[in-house]
C-alpha cells in the first residue's frame, strides 16, 4: 500500500467530469502541498483511449490547467485495491461502483460533492449534452469538491 493517498475520480464516460475533477484535484493538491496519486476513469468503456471532450479541455485551459494529454479508460475491479479513495461524480456512478467493488477492497467510496459543506449527496452537473457554459458550472463544482477533499486528506480525523 502506498503511503500517499491515491484518488480515482469516476464519471460515466471519463471525458468530461472525471478528467476535470482529476485536473482540479491535481492543481489544488499542488497548491496545498499534498502528495497524491491521481487518476480518472469511466464506468463505461465507450470513449476508452480518447482525450477529454474539447469543451472540457477549453474550460480547464481557461483556468490554467492542461488536460489534453489525458486518455479515457474504464474503471476496473483492480482500481479498488490500487486507490485509497474512489470518488464518484454522481449518485448513479456511486451505486454502480458499490456493485463493482470487490469484497476485500481497500478504497473508500464517496461522492465528490460530499466533500463540500452543504452539498453532500449532490451530483456534479453533467455538461455533456449542454452548451459550453455548462462546463464552467461543472468546473466550479469539481474545484469546490477537490478543495474540500484536499483539506480532508491533509487533516484526517
Amino acid at each position: 500500500m502506498h503511503p500517499d493517498p491515491a484518488v480515482l475520480f469516476v464519471c460515466l464516460g471519463n471525458i468530461c467530469r472525471s478528467p476535470l475533477a482529476e485536473a482540479a484535484f491535481r492543481a489544488e493538491a499542488e497548491r496545498q502541498g499534498l502528495q497524491a496519486i491521481v487518476d480518472s476513469a469511466g464506468m463505461g468503456g465507450w470513449h476508452a483511449g480518447e482525450p477529454p471532450d474539447p469543451r472540457a479541455q477549453t474550460v480547464a485551459r481557461a483556468h490554467g490547467v492542461e488536460i489534453g494529454h489525458l486518455r479515457a479508460r474504464q474503471v476496473t475491479a483492480a482500481d479498488f485495491h490500487q486507490f485509497s479513495h474512489v470518488i464518484a461524480l454522481d449518485g448513479s456512478n456511486l451505486r454502480d461502483l458499490r456493485r463493482l467493488r470487490p469484497g476485500q477492497a481497500r478504497a473508500s467510496l464517496s461522492l465528490l460533492l460530499d466533500h463540500v459543506p452543504g452539498r453532500g449527496g449532490e451530483d456534479v452537473a453533467d455538461p455533456y449534452y449542454g452548451s459550453a457554459e455548462g462546463f464552467e458550472v461543472t468546473w466550479a463544482e469539481v474545484r469546490a469538491g477537490a478543495a474540500g477533499l484536499v483539506r480532508a486528506l491533509l487533516s484526517p480525523a
